[in-house]
């Protein structure tokens, strides 16, 4: 069964540290990551994925956000990241890539924790390798298979 979601928004950072900035569209290459931005490099979290909808709690919670600001590289609409298992085929127009990890260690020092004292980033967002070169922006029809 195929289900299919959308890209609210792609980030990129031009240095580590600094906080991510929408762009309209990006080069994802393999062995990579997103052109242009500071984390790319050859390894298993290449590109950062966080729900649009996830980012959604944490704003009920009186934070004002905006995408990237979990500093993930592709903001989503309409699919549970989370619950899609490692090893997934994620289709992004051409490009492909695969769920590597599910969340990560939070560092607890980021501006949302130091606000709010809770961050949804390392329980709802995934990590994926570049498998197939492609260019995304928020028109890119997106899908994996179940």
């Amino acid at each position: 069964m195929r289900k299919s979601f959308t890209i609210l928004s792609i980030n990129i950072s031009e240095k580590a540290g600094e906080q991510k900035t929408p762009v309209k569209q990006a080069v994802l290459r393999p062995d990579h990551g997103i052109e242009g931005d500071a984390h790319a490099r050859n390894w298993h979290r290449q590109i950062s994925l966080l729900a649009d909808e996830d980012v959604d709690t944490m704003r009920g919670k009186g934070v004002e956000l905006k995408a990237g600001d979990f500093a993930e590289n592709i903001t989503t609409r309409g699919v549970d990241l989370a619950s899609i298992p490692v090893g997934t085929k994620l289709f992004l127009g051409n490009a492909v890539l695969e769920v590597t990890q599910h969340g990560k260690a939070c560092h607890h020092d980021c501006e949302v924790f130091r606000k709010v004292g809770d961050c949804v980033m390392p329980r709802k967002g995934i990590f994926a390798r570049v498998l197939k070169r492609g260019e995304i922006d928020c028109e890119t029809l997106c899908y994996y298979d179940i």
